[in-house]
């Protein structure tokens, strides 16, 4: 995408002036604006707004007022913050506050490039902050006391993002969804399919869901590969059900049997056996790294080195 915005996108939009495009996907497109007006004036923030080609499907438009209603319930320091909601002639958006950086798929893309691998505390601090992250989400109280019943349903490393100052928030929120009463709401379990855990390509939903996808992002923050790939999305889910992956320590010998262990553990054919919850999850990697290691300076140095000053934006 140009670094200009569309032609079909008015300059100001609401309360915002669109200043660049960040980037789009299949359903919406993301710039980069400033606030005009209200207390945020002067605020460059991300404005995410729903590709015009969708604005006349309702089902479209039901996602993204589902993203933008379960997203605003969220208030994180490692969860990237709804800032306002709106729609101005046809035009839906949604607005955030821009992590000014790189998504942790485009840092591993980089890494693979120059033959780095990531310091395994590095690495094991970037997967913990994920788990706060979706720990945080999974038990936001709903209205009746008990746990709300948030999933992500797409945590995968370009949905985790670095800015250049060192932190690390989670975003993305695009295909959570809610069971409520036992009740999928929001439609099916969808995703990117080499992070789908087993039950979720049965339609299940729980916090196996994010747990699973979490330890493919563990895999790939240690060896740089996926756990399990193919040709086509059907090879992919073969070696998911049948759990064919490559032991990491033979990708990368200095990888310790613990965290062989652990990994183990979350790709468990039995979801009793793996991890019950992200705190459970996150409390097993917390001996395996130094928890000095995952400060938001290291954490830009690390990124400066793999892009260089001039480039880590």
């Amino acid at each position: 995408m140009s670094s200009s915005a569309s032609p079909r996108v008015p300059r100001i939009l609401g309360h915002y002036e669109i200043l660049s495009a960040l980037g789009k996907g299949g359903m919406a497109e993301v710039f980069r604006a400033r606030v005009l007006s209200g207390p945020r004036q002067g605020w460059v923030v991300a404005l995410k707004r729903l590709l015009p080609s969708l604005v006349q499907d309702p089902a479209s438009l039901a996602l993204f007022d589902a993203e933008a209603r379960l997203t605003q319930l969220l208030n994180h320091p490692n969860i990237v913050q709804v800032l306002d909601v709106g729609s101005v002639a046809d035009q839906h958006f949604m607005v955030m506050e821009l992590v000014d950086g790189r998504d942790l798929g485009h840092i591993l893309r980089r890494c693979k490039q120059r033959g780095i691998y990531l310091p395994l505390d590095f690495a094991l601090y970037l997967c913990r902050v994920l788990l706060d992250a979706l720990s945080y989400a999974h038990s936001l109280p709903g209205p009746n006391g008990g746990p709300l019943g948030l999933f992500h349903c797409d945590v995968s490393p370009s949905n985790l993002f670095i800015s250049r100052l060192g932190d690390i928030k989670l975003g993305d929120f695009g295909v959570a969804r809610l069971r409520v009463d036992g009740v999928l709401q929001g439609g099916e379990v969808l995703g990117k399919p080499y992070y789908l855990s087993p039950e979720a390509l049965q339609g299940e939903l729980s916090p196996q869901v994010d747990l699973w996808a979490a330890c493919v992002v563990l895999y790939e923050l240690l060896t740089l590969q996926r756990p399990f790939v193919g040709a086509t999305p059907e090879e992919v889910f073969k070696k998911i059900i049948y759990r064919d992956y490559v032991a990491p320590s033979l990708i990368r010998p200095e990888i310790p049997e613990p965290l062989e262990e652990i990994i183990a553990r979350g790709f468990s054919i039995t979801p009793a056996e793996r991890f019950t919850s992200a705190e459970d999850f996150a409390a097993a990697l917390t001996p395996h790294y130094d928890e000095w290691v995952g400060t938001p300076l290291a954490i830009a140095a690390v990124v400066r080195g793999l892009f260089g000053i001039t480039d880590a934006k």
